[in-house]
């Protein structure tokens, strides 16, 4: 098996070329839609919620070329809600992975079209590919990833962010607004991987969800640490804007000592939750250290 980094690296470089290969080329009309739509997509990120879904994919002895459908259309997903977030009426950012956000780079306009594109693409790429031999599994797959981006999930998340600035939030407040706005799309990257695969039964996608659930929460909550300790050049994003619009963080809440607690803590349970998994779970488990360990 190899190493986790020749790992990472292996499948962040194809998985591009998965991107490229799906996204509608800068030739064809409208051409400018489409150019500000690889512009949002291509080289960028680390590319997270892909490899949770490519380590659950091989945890379910999943067809790679299956996991890839799915994986791109959760990174789609991600990729509209960074390009609307960073727009003026949201978070209202310029720089987004080292470069200029889509509507700077691009206009409003545009941007608001990629990411309403982007977000159609995922669903056209989960209805197109077979994912799994059962239709009612894919359905169901269709609605996990829809429940994840939607109301109920990452734009319900953002709203309550949204509506939260210049509050305190208790510390529950401050997880359901995460579990939603973060939380849900990772933990939909994962089950849409494993279900890519071999049938799992409902106690291991029950471990799968707890995964899920843990790692989705220590994300962000590591996201607010590194946000309070790393400049913006490292972070390739406006250090420390959550602070600097009275939005209410963990570091704000508890400090940071007690953040990397809470991390910590998170970590531990995702990693017990896989136990029952054995060596299948490997990659997984070095996920989760990834995410919670990682400095840029």
């Amino acid at each position: 098996m190899p190493d986790f980094q020749s790992w990472v690296t292996t499948h962040q470089h194809r998985f591009e070329e998965v991107l490229r290969h799906l996204l509608p080329s800068a030739d064809v009309v409208p051409q400018r839609l489409h150019a500000a739509m690889r512009y949002s997509v291509l080289e960028g990120g680390k590319r997270v919620r892909p490899l949770l879904a490519f380590a659950a994919g091989e945890l379910a002895a999943a067809d790679t070329g299956r996991v890839n459908a799915a994986a791109a259309a959760v990174e789609l997903i991600h990729a509209y809600s960074l390009v609307h977030d960073d727009m003026p009426c949201m978070d209202n950012d310029v720089l987004r992975r080292g470069k200029p956000t889509c509507h700077v780079e691009y206009d409003e306009a545009t941007a608001l079209l990629v990411g309403d594109s982007l977000q159609t693409l995922a669903f056209q790429l989960l209805a197109g590919h077979r994912l799994n031999d059962d239709p009612l599994r894919q359905l169901e797959m269709v609605s996990l990833l829809a429940t994840a981006a939607g109301s109920r999930g990452m734009a319900g998340g953002q709203a309550i962010d949204l509506a939260s600035v210049g509050k305190q939030l208790s510390l529950p407040e401050l997880e359901q607004m995460h579990i939603h706005k973060t939380g849900t799309l990772i933990r939909a990257a994962i089950l849409l991987g494993a279900y890519c695969g071999q049938p799992l039964d409902a106690a291991r996608m029950e471990a799968l969800d707890r995964y899920g659930k843990c790692i989705g929460l220590a994300f962000q909550v590591v996201d607010d640490v590194l946000d309070s300790e790393a400049d913006t050049a490292t972070l390739g994003k406006t250090a420390g804007k959550d602070a600097d619009n009275d939005k209410p963080t963990y570091v704000t809440l508890l400090g940071v000592q007690a953040a990397r607690q809470m991390a910590a803590e998170l970590h531990h349970e995702a990693l017990q939750s896989l136990a029952g998994f054995g060596e299948a779970a490997r990659r997984l488990q070095q996920l989760a250290d990834f995410i919670v360990l990682r400095k840029f």
